[in-house]
């Protein structure tokens, strides 16, 4: 690795790599070779996170590159820094990378217990159901498994109940991030926030979470629900108040007076909340026709498409369970049903109506938000902006977090991007887990002490061992 692998890595990412790296680089104003082995950046914005966020960034070597279009996909393993190399693979099907016995940070401090497995194989199933067999065939050594009432009901096969298989739940603090239906406000179908409103009731969360996990998942109840940075019941306060207050006019019902999810009785009729929901929609211009179709001003059916990726079982049975209560209100929504490429290609050019969306988020929110939720992604493809928001309050909060000089301060620009979004009712929210659960073979191990994060990312396969076979 050389200075010029790092200032060409950091200036061809930045200039033709994913948006997440263009961001960053915008806020450079000068990259310069200082020594043989030490870089200069030099920033053109106050951002409090952007040395440590450079830090991050990968480092490919300039010559395997040379003569060649960047931007162009392909197959071949490029030359990178990390503690592991590419050994093999075949596409859509599996990848191994195999230990570097020559990686250069292998003595540094901060890797010491790092790095333990001397192969890692990826395989890729295309089913969850088909995932989980192979791994209780001895196919793959670890499973997540994401449903509680699985989690409970479904290990009771011979290796569990030997010990060669064993079941761990690993607690964490972090955010519960969001996960969810998406709505597309570029569709003209959710651009009024009433009409978001609306299929927000309409979502029977109670009955849902009672059919499918026995009543077991907490909802989410905010993008940065679970965590010191969510916002507070009630009115906005204090700090919170006051960074919001410029954009008051702009901001939706709820984000300065308080604001919750709405709960229903976990009957399958959900009549208040479809009460709730058909007043709302009147209100934005829809009204169910003598056919029982709900229909605008101009007789046109209000209809939209959910996008699935296939083999999405548990999120098949949630959106077959919402739509049976679209019904109640003259609303039959088409369901399409896609590959993973298609459905990488359509998300990544926001080319659906409706789909899952699932972000996690940090304890240190910072210049990613910006990739999630700025304004530049309404427009510009391959953003996590799925939802096509486009909100100077945001913005502004945004800012307010990279900027924060104390703590107190950081805590109140989150909780008020937290309103924001929030309140914004771009997501119709399931649930989270305040566990990882894992089955994994026995022969694999990782510490008793556990970090804050739990199982996410740097924990698995990270700092795991095994024993000799």
């Amino acid at each position: 690795m050389t200075v010029e692998d790092v200032l060409w890595s950091f200036r061809t990412l930045g200039e033709q790599g994913h948006p997440r790296y263009r961001g960053a680089w915008a806020k450079v104003a000068t990259a310069t070779a200082t020594g043989p082995r030490s870089v200069r950046f030099t920033f053109n914005t106050a951002d409090r996170e952007l040395p440590l966020i450079l830090g991050l960034r990968p480092i490919l070597k300039k010559a395997q590159w040379e003569g060649r279009d960047f931007a162009q996909s392909g197959l071949e393993a490029p030359i990178g820094t990390g503690p592991y190399v590419i050994a093999d693979y075949e596409p859509g099907r599996y990848l191994t990378l195999r230990r570097d016995p020559d990686y250069w940070g292998r003595d540094l401090p901060f890797n010491r217990g790092q790095n333990n497995l001397d192969e890692i194989r990826y395989e890729y199933f295309g089913d969850g159901d088909v995932l989980f067999e192979a791994f209780r065939g001895g196919v793959t050594d670890v499973y997540r498994e994401a449903n509680a009432a699985k989690w409970d009901s479904a290990y009771d096969f011979p290796a569990v109940a030997s010990g060669d298989i064993v079941k761990a739940e690993i607690p964490h603090q972090r955010p519960s991030g969001i996960h969810g239906l998406v709505m597309n406000t570029r569709r003209p179908v959710f651009a009024d926030w009433r009409v978001r409103d609306a299929l927000i009731h309409a979502f029977n969360f109670e009955f849902i979470n009672a059919t499918l996990t026995g009543g077991t998942q907490p909802r989410i109840r905010s993008y940065f629900s679970n965590s010191a940075l969510g916002m507070r019941d009630g009115p906005a306060e204090g700090r919170v108040r006051a960074l919001l207050a410029p954009y008051a006019d702009s901001l939706l019902p709820g984000a300065m007076e308080g604001y919750a999810l709405p709960v229903s009785d976990g009957r399958p009729s959900n009549r208040k909340n479809l009460r709730k929901a058909f007043a709302q929609l009147e209100a934005a211009g829809w009204t169910v026709a003598s056919d029982g179709v709900l229909r605008n001003a101009q007789g046109a059916p209000f209809t939209f498409d959910i996008l699935l990726r296939q083999g999405e079982t548990e999120r098949q049975k949630i959106v077959d369970i919402f739509v049976e209560g679209l019904k109640r209100l003259g609303i039959a929504p088409r369901i399409t049903l896609v590959d993973s490429a298609q459905y990488t290609q359509r998300t990544d050019a926001y080319d659906f109506d409706m789909t899952f969306y699932i972000r996690a988020l940090s304890l240190s929110p910072g210049n990613e938000q910006r990739l999630y939720w700025g304004a530049e992604g309404v427009t510009e493809p391959g953003t996590r902006n799925w939802m096509g928001m486009a909100s100077p309050a945001a913005d502004a909060m945004i800012d307010a977090i990279l900027t924060a000089e104390t703590h107190d301060d950081f805590i109140a620009a989150t909780r008020a991007l937290d309103r924001v979004l929030t309140t914004g009712r771009y997501v119709i929210p399931i649930w989270y887990s305040p566990v990882s659960r894992l089955a994994y073979r026995k022969r694999l191990h990782y510490p008793e002490t556990l970090p804050i994060y739990g199982d996410w990312t740097g924990f698995l396969p990270d700092i795991w061992w095994a024993e000799p076979e």
